[in-house]
């Protein structure tokens, strides 16, 4: 007969602790990236805000000033002030996309928070 109780399983106790283990880092970790997706979000939502805001007055400031420059050389030189005009536009506009591709190149992992603590998790359960 066997004299083991059932409350002296020796693998049920050590079993129940690492699924409580695991339940507590799995909601932690969900719990971390729920925020970071959040601040992202409200970080992101700002961003387009402002930058959209920017364009549409950057742009209306473009058009007066264009204007303003073909109509003080209407007389002599329209078509070297229009001429001139579109190639300081497409100096800026090069100038704009090389720093656009810059900054996405050297943009953050998203959620790098939560990879790193997924990665020091793995680092204390695995031998």
């Amino acid at each position: 007969m066997d004299a083991r109780q059932p409350g002296d399983d020796p693998q049920g106790p050590s079993l129940k602790k690492l699924g409580g283990a695991l339940a507590g880092l799995l909601q932690g970790h969900l719990e971390l990236l729920g925020l970071e997706f959040q601040e992202e979000k409200a970080r992101t939502f700002r961003l387009f805000l402002l930058a959209g805001i920017s364009l549409i007055l950057g742009l209306l400031i473009l058009v007066g000033l264009s204007a303003a420059v073909v109509i003080v050389f209407w007389d002599e030189h329209r078509i070297a002030a229009i001429l001139g005009l579109c190639a300081a536009y497409a100096i800026g506009l090069l100038i704009c996309i090389i720093n656009a591709v810059r900054l996405v190149k050297a943009g953050a992992t998203p959620f790098e928070a939560t990879l790193q603590e997924l990665a020091r998790d793995r680092e204390r359960l695995l031998p």
